[in-house]
């Protein structure tokens, strides 16, 4: 699958080829019982990500990889639905779901999918917005809700008007504890200055 996302044109006849990867639900063996389809589904997402106008008719399949049981791979679906512009605007709103997914890296890259659609996305600002208080923490006590807040500041940031009832929120992120946050904040703001 990663090879053939590389190979541009010459992989678009094996484009519904790697499709069929996204239903991949291989175990592993050993005392884990680990699913190692995970792997093969991420990669699928990102390589029908990758290949625009060719990999659209299988935009359905990586949309329902939003659902996947391995964050992994509902991460890999937002961003590869964040690549396609208007082709994956009908699935904006399984991609909204994901701002409140567990895992927090699917959180950072639905709220990247959801900065990339423009006015599209502007339905599912509000939810962006709420991902500004994230408050994630790790199993080693990190905050990681930084990634998620740092990354909604963005997103929201690219909305222009449709963002302007947000802006104090955003504002509230200038005290964040974390400074990626703060500058994120700042940048978010300086393009509604624009």
């Amino acid at each position: 699958c990663k090879a053939l996302g590389n190979h541009g044109k010459a992989a678009v006849p094996h484009l519904a080829a790697v499709a069929k990867c996204l239903s991949d639900k291989e175990i592993g063996c050993g005392a884990t019982d680990d699913d190692v389809g995970r792997y093969v589904r991420a990669v699928a997402c990102e390589a029908l990500g990758k290949h625009g106008e060719a990999a659209v008719q299988h935009l359905r399949a990586v949309a329902g990889c939003l659902a996947d049981d391995e964050g992994e791979v509902r991460a890999a679906a937002c961003e590869a639905l964040g690549k396609h512009g208007e082709a994956a605007e009908p699935h904006l709103g399984a991609v909204a779901e994901r701002l409140a997914d567990v895992d927090w890296e699917v959180r950072v890259a639905a709220c990247e999918t959801l900065g990339k659609h423009g006015e599209a996305a502007a339905p599912h600002l509000a939810a962006v917005a709420k991902c500004l208080s994230d408050k994630g923490i790790d199993e080693d006590g990190d905050d990681v809700g930084q990634y998620v807040r740092a990354a909604a500041c963005e997103a929201l940031g690219k909305h222009g008007e449709a963002a302007e009832p947000h802006l104090g929120t955003i504002a509230e992120r200038l005290a964040d504890d974390e400074w990626q946050v703060r500058v994120t904040a700042c940048a978010a703001l300086g393009k509604h200055g624009e």
